[in-house]
């Protein structure tokens, strides 16, 4: 079988497979993508910093539900098969998908807006939570020993793939119709257009076959009756899982979800880079990267899964911070040079300081702490912080100019509105002053270091990602595969991964440092490495018919 080649019916499964899973994968990036217009349509009655946190909640929301997917789906996967349970996901997920593009925004339908579109994204991730693992195992059962790494890397590609058509139909459809008509519906068709890509989807998986393990498990009536119990009740299974999800899964999932959507979110949000070029400049990150899923997937085969994957979270744990600083000073060279020339202090007393979060859009944030914080919160600029005196008034200091704010509590809310009007002014022509800027001016952006600052992110994941559905194909038994192997990967991938770009917004939020988020990802792949390095055994040569 060494020299097995790919033949049309190998080329079937792979592409019938990958391709509703690429749908699938659209689907879900495309809400990520827009999360800026979802926050101005859906989350408009809350203040702008707390809208985003929300919206990268709803973004995180489907990812929460993913591993009660796994097991509501995966349990079907192994009772009926997985040809058929990956053709109900594709279908939850794509109407869903459509359905978002059709709701009515909160000026239209107030609170009912955001409950709608959370409604349909946690429908989304219980369908994704599914996916997965069908499409992952069902590929690698049809793999040749020896191959399945390369096989099944096919398979891997489809979320980059997934997220790199989402990028070219939202810069297709912004292009063609306008920021202005764009950011006001035409948002909306890249969702709608998903109907096509489900009606493709659907007939392509249709006409494929069932596992051919999956078919003898039924004709030597060994497969199992009772999935959940037999994955989960079982020490030794149990055992694997666990490993599976603190030694490969949560590590690959930060890795992924950095290298390829919190780039996105530092970029457009926190650098203030153009919404459009961002997407250009992503695109041509993951263009580059793609190919190296495959590469790393097929040289799991020759080598082993075990030291591509902790190779990857080792080196994203010690190169991530001095790669998100070389993208600043690519990405917005101003921000850059006045941080480091005149760098933001916020020095004030920490009781007078809330966390700039409003859930239910009532918070005042009328402290001389919160005054500041919240202007530097919307600017989305750096600053640290330093303690003062209880009861000192706070103050901005931007280099050496000392900026006071001042106390909004006695003032009523015309006063307090003028006053607020004034003081951002006035710190305003102080931070411009310094060299700070309102946004990243396109044409400073040093364009070829930040594409290779993104390859080399991609390069990361696809270190992590290339092997992993073949390693966790071959950790566990084929009458429970579906099951064992989807939970630990959408835990990874649902909460350590899913919850990343919320969680880094909101530590970033919370500290005023726009690299602080990165303690998130850079943590949670160093666990995985030492855990995976001692406790994770190869998995490459397994026999996975058993």
């Amino acid at each position: 079988m060494a020299g097995h080649k790919v033949d049309r019916k190998d080329a079937m499964v792979i592409g019938g497979a990958s391709v509703g899973t690429v749908f699938e994968w659209y689907d879900f990036y495309l809400y990520g993508s827009l999360a800026t217009y979802i926050t101005r349509h859906f989350f408009s009655g809350v203040n702008e910093t707390t809208g985003y946190i929300f919206a990268l909640l709803a973004f995180a929301a489907g990812f929460a539900v993913r591993p009660f997917g796994a097991l509501i789906f995966g349990r079907l996967g192994d009772l009926w098969g997985r040809k058929n349970t990956f053709l109900v996901t594709m279908l939850l997920m794509g109407v869903s998908t459509f359905a978002v593009g059709l709701l009515p925004s909160y000026a239209s339908v107030g609170v009912i807006a955001p409950i709608a579109l959370v409604s349909l994204r946690l429908i989304q991730g219980l369908a994704l939570g599914g996916e997965y693992g069908g499409a992952a195992t069902y590929v690698a059962e049809h793999a040749p020993p020896g191959r399945r790494g390369f096989y099944t890397s096919w398979i891997q590609t489809t979320a980059t793939v997934g997220l790199f058509l989402s990028l070219i139909v939202i810069m297709v459809t912004r292009n063609q119709l306008g920021t202005q008509d764009f950011a006001e519906w035409g948002w909306r068709l890249p969702f709608l257009l998903s109907g096509v890509l489900l009606g493709v989807s659907l007939w392509i998986r249709l006409r494929l076959n069932e596992s051919p393990v999956f078919q003898r498990l039924v004709k030597e009536g060994k497969t199992s009756k009772k999935p959940l119990t037999e994955a989960f009740a079982n020490k030794k299974n149990l055992k694997l899982v666990i490993l599976a999800l603190a030694g490969l899964t949560a590590g690959q999932a930060v890795v992924w979800y950095t290298g390829q959507f919190y780039a996105l979110f530092f970029l457009e949000k926190i650098l203030k880079v153009d919404g459009a070029l961002t997407n250009q400049l992503v695109a041509c990150g993951l263009a580059i990267g793609t190919p190296f899923i495959i590469l790393f997937g097929w040289l799991s085969d020759k080598i082993g899964r075990k030291p591509i994957i902790l190779g990857g979270c080792l080196l994203a744990a010690l190169t991530y911070f001095p790669l998100f600083h070389a993208l600043t000073a690519a990405a917005n060279p101003s921000l850059a040079a006045a941080s480091q020339r005149a760098p933001i202090t916020v020095i004030a007393d920490p009781a007078g300081c809330a966390f700039q979060f409003d859930p239910v859009g009532k918070a005042a944030f009328n402290s001389s702490c919160d005054i500041a914080k919240s202007y530097l919160a919307r600017a989305g600029l750096p600053y640290r912080n330093e303690s003062a005196a209880p009861g000192t008034l706070a103050r901005v200091s931007v280099g050496d100019t000392a900026l006071p704010s001042f106390d909004g509590h006695a003032l009523d809310k015309a006063e307090l509105a003028a006053r607020r009007t004034a003081w951002e002014a006035e710190a305003a022509a102080a931070l411009a002053a310094a060299g700070y800027p309102t946004s990243s001016d396109s044409a400073t952006v040093n364009k070829p270091a930040v594409i290779a600052i993104l390859a080399v992110l991609m390069i990361y994941v696809a270190m992590v990602y290339g092997p992993i559905a073949a390693m966790l194909v071959e950790m566990f038994p084929a009458a429970i595969r579906y099951t064992s192997m989807s939970l630990p990967y959408h835990i990874g991938n649902g909460w350590f991964g899913g919850f990343l770009p919320t969680t880094a917004f909101a530590m970033v939020a919370a500290s005023g440092d726009i690299f602080y988020g990165l303690w998130y990802p850079v943590i949670v792949a160093g666990l995985t490495f030492v855990i995976g390095l001692f406790f994770i055994r190869e998995t490459r040569n397994a026999n996975i018919d058993a």
